[in-house]
């Protein structure tokens, strides 16, 4: 009786010893606009989602502990507008040549990219395959409502503008379908945003607009008070080249079209972010609801560069950080309809960036080249995705060298 005893109380102790979590961040600002979180809290995560946020997680009780004090914890971030689809046999230069999703994401606390219609209903499938099927970072897309796609002649070919065709291909692909994108349109008429919006409806989805400029018979005003539907994505909302502003006030349509649900997308670009243009909205604090890069060979390498700089700009124009990850996290979820996307759940996938924001003096660019100066730039150290460290800026989760067991990677071999 007594061994018995005595086995079972060593059993007890042994099973409490072993590690309950995979991992624990301990002691980083968790920021989870989701769940209304700003605090200092543990993030544990086991078998890639995650098992639990609290304000004090016991090292012990993970096979990894990560000592995060001094930086943001967030979920992964949101980037919907991203281009990353390179028609095969499409000669370059292209108008938007693409990137490949894993080289730009994680080092930059990004675990989801959504193409905004580089590819079309036609060749959708193919970007399905050759970038959706081959990255680790989660690719949605917007369906172009022309055909084949940006960056060729028939953007602006109504014949090639099919709605149900469109239609069709996002009900077939719902799981990685969020909407549909019109872009470059020169016009003259609707049919473009009619053919989109026809398309939108068929298939219960959003849609995103890339307006071009506008003209006396297709004005800001008809776009986002009579076309447009609430919930839809007006992308480069501070370009200035459709009236956004008039003699540097908001212009009234804008705040008309928020307040019925019109959704207003940064996307920075390569010619679609100036400084004239930002620093007014956000004086009569006219902030966006969602940060995007637009992010393609043309803007990586300008004003654009990724997507913490274009977050860095956003917060140096005077938004909180809990603002600027509720713009990346939180709110694009919302916009594509993924609502268990961008926040930090128990039992949600553990898609986690940790942030941190250095203080300094620092030179911000515009698509027109003109420079702002800031105080403050944000930076990734890591990155999550399934619960998987990706990125590690600082080898913060990693081993030192001295007491690494060189034999697990040659396999048990000296």
């Amino acid at each position: 009786m007594i061994r018995t005893v005595f086995v079972s109380l060593v059993m007890a102790v042994s099973l409490a010893a072993q590690p309950v979590y995979d991992l624990v961040l301990k002691g980083g600002h968790v920021i989870d606009p989701k769940n209304k979180v700003s605090a200092i809290r543990d993030v544990a995560v086991t078998a890639g989602k995650i098992a639990l946020v609290a304000p004090d997680i016991p090292a012990a009780q993970a096979r990894k502990a990560v000592d995060v004090k001094g930086f943001y914890v967030t979920p992964g971030l949101i980037d919907i507008h991203v281009h990353l689809y390179n028609r095969p046999g499409y000669p370059p230069p292209r108008r938007t040549p693409s990137i490949q999703p894993d080289t730009f994401s994680f080092r930059t606390g990004v675990t989801t990219m959504v193409d905004p219609g580089t590819s079309g209903w036609r060749d959708f499938p193919d970007l399905k395959k050759s970038v959706m099927a081959t990255s680790v970072t989660r690719v949605l897309a917007f369906i172009n409502i022309v055909g084949t796609g940006m960056g060729i002649a028939n953007e602006n070919d109504p014949a090639e503008m099919d709605a149900e065709a469109a239609a069709n291909m996002a009900k077939a692909n719902s799981d990685v379908v969020v909407g549909f994108k019109t872009a470059h349109f020169s016009g003259p008429g609707w049919v473009a945003v009619d053919n989109l919006v026809k398309a939108g409806n068929l298939a219960n989805v959003p849609v995103m607009v890339d307006f071009g400029s506008s003209s006396p018979d297709r004005p800001l005003r008809t776009l986002l008070l009579e076309k447009l539907r609430p919930g839809d994505i007006y992308t480069h909302c501070f370009s200035g080249l459709r009236g956004e502003l008039i003699d540097g006030k908001i212009n009234p349509v804008m705040l008309e079209a928020r307040k019925r649900g019109i959704i207003f997308d940064l996307g920075h670009g390569g010619g679609s972010f100036f400084w004239n243009m930002s620093v007014p909205f956000f004086q009569q604090k006219f902030l966006p609801d969602s940060i995007s890069t637009d992010m393609h060979f043309g803007s990586i390498n300008a004003g654009m560069k990724d997507i913490l700089n274009v977050s860095s700009k956003v917060l140096n124009l005077g938004a909180t950080m809990d603002q600027v990850i509720e713009m990346l996290t939180v709110n694009p979820a919302r916009e594509i309809r993924r609502p268990q996307l961008g926040n930090l759940d128990v039992g949600a996938e553990a898609d986690v960036a940790v942030l941190r924001v250095d203080n300094g003096k620092f030179g911000f660019l515009d698509s027109a080249g003109a420079r702002f100066d800031g105080k403050q730039m944000i930076a990734c150290e890591m990155t999550l995705r399934k619960g998987r460290i990706v990125w590690d800026l600082n080898a913060r989760a990693a081993d030192d060298w001295k007491s690494f067991d060189y034999r697990r990677r040659r396999g048990g071999k000296e």
